[in-house]
């Protein structure tokens, strides 16, 4: 037991000496290698020990062998034989974002492993490598497309004038206008189906929605501070605009009559309007 905490050490040691060239954060080498920062967190401390597969996808992001972040004494995980990653395809982020394009195309319970292999000019044994099974191929698509989404916020509301411009950005971004937005919406769809069935799945789309929904109750609260927006209560109208957000989109995604990204766009700047825009002063 404590040769096995020693090399759990040594590990860690190893894989922050990665992260340490990489000149990134933390949480933003969890982001790369696809893998929660809570448990990236735990590993680094020693109170969890790294899987094979977030060892390679370590490994691979910082270009060094995988073998030796275990130590040259150690075996590494090994790689069935003749399945070889190309240095052009089966890299993990290219192995994701082909399964978010998939899984928005089919539906994740119509997407194989095989098809992801296809898709990335590689073997399924080499996805296996990285993702063992379809259950973190999806985890790692939904936490793609949740830290692709912050980003975007982040993004698009950095040169925002006031809060009120914020909100008007906010709401242009989850509008599905674009060929990526729509199929953005079309994985979330798919993922909420999923999240009713997976603990995993169902605990990072509450994650997900509470950071989403902490984001639009922020930029209400300095509204309101500001003058900008009625006093009312920045939770609830969160909780209020988001459930509009997603029935609305959701509508747009299934073409119902008379509703398209336009009509949506138009409603939720008219329902912001109505209900949180300060009257202007007499």
């Amino acid at each position: 037991m404590e040769h096995e905490d020693e090399n759990r050490d040594e590990v860690a040691a190893r894989v922050r000496e990665v992260i340490t060239a990489a000149g990134v954060s933390q949480r933003e080498f969890a982001r790369r290698i696809v893998m929660d920062p809570s448990k990236l967190s735990r590993s680094l401390s020693g109170t969890r020990r790294f899987t094979a597969a977030e060892l390679a996808r370590i490994a691979d992001e910082g270009q060094v062998d995988a073998g030796r972040l275990l130590g040259a004494r150690h075996r590494p995980p090994a790689r069935p034989a003749n399945t070889a990653v190309p240095v052009e395809g089966g890299r993990p982020s290219q192995i994701v974002r082909e399964t978010v394009r998939l899984i928005a195309e089919r539906g994740f319970h119509a997407v194989r492993v095989s098809d992801i292999a296809e898709a990335c000019a590689t073997s399924t044994a080499a996805i296996h490598y990285h993702f063992p099974g379809r259950a973190e191929l999806l985890e790692a698509a939904v936490r793609w497309c949740m830290d692709e989404d912050t980003a975007h916020r982040a993004a698009r509301i950095a040169d925002a004038a006031d809060p009120a411009d914020e909100l008007r950005q906010l709401i242009a971004l989850q509008t599905p206008r674009t060929a990526q937005q729509r199929r953005q919406w079309a994985v979330w769809l798919d993922l909420w189906a999923e999240a009713a069935r997976s603990t995993a799945v169902g605990d990072l789309h509450a994650e997900y929605y509470r950071q989403w929904r902490e984001t639009v109750a922020d930029v209400v609260r300095r509204g309101v501070a500001r003058g900008s927006f009625r006093p009312v209560d920045p939770e609830t109208a969160a909780l209020a605009l988001t459930a509009l957000i997603d029935g609305l989109a959701t509508q747009v995604l299934a073409t119902a009559p008379g509703t398209d990204a336009e009509a949506m766009h138009t409603a939720l700047l008219t329902y912001v309007d109505s209900t949180l825009t300060a009257p202007a002063p007499q």
